[in-house]
């Protein structure tokens, strides 16, 4: 795709209502779905990492920044 973002937003300007409507209800399918995914794909990651004995859990603050830091 070779359309600048401008470009689709001056293209959308000139679809009609329900066009707009039914674009918008797709943008929001596709970011669910895509949100979905990267949950799945951090949960599937987290699940390696488990196995690989790499997460590390605590319910001390203080641990936890210092986890974070590290």
């Amino acid at each position: 795709m070779n359309t600048s973002f401008a470009g689709v937003v001056e293209e959308v300007k000139q679809l009609s209502f329900d066009e707009k409507q039914e674009l918008k209800d797709l943008l929001e399918s596709y970011l669910l779905e895509e949100r979905r995914r990267e949950i799945y794909e951090n949960g599937e990651q987290s699940k390696r990492e488990l196995e690989k004995d790499k997460l590390k859990f605590s319910s001390d603050t203080d641990e936890l920044m210092q986890m974070l830091n590290d």
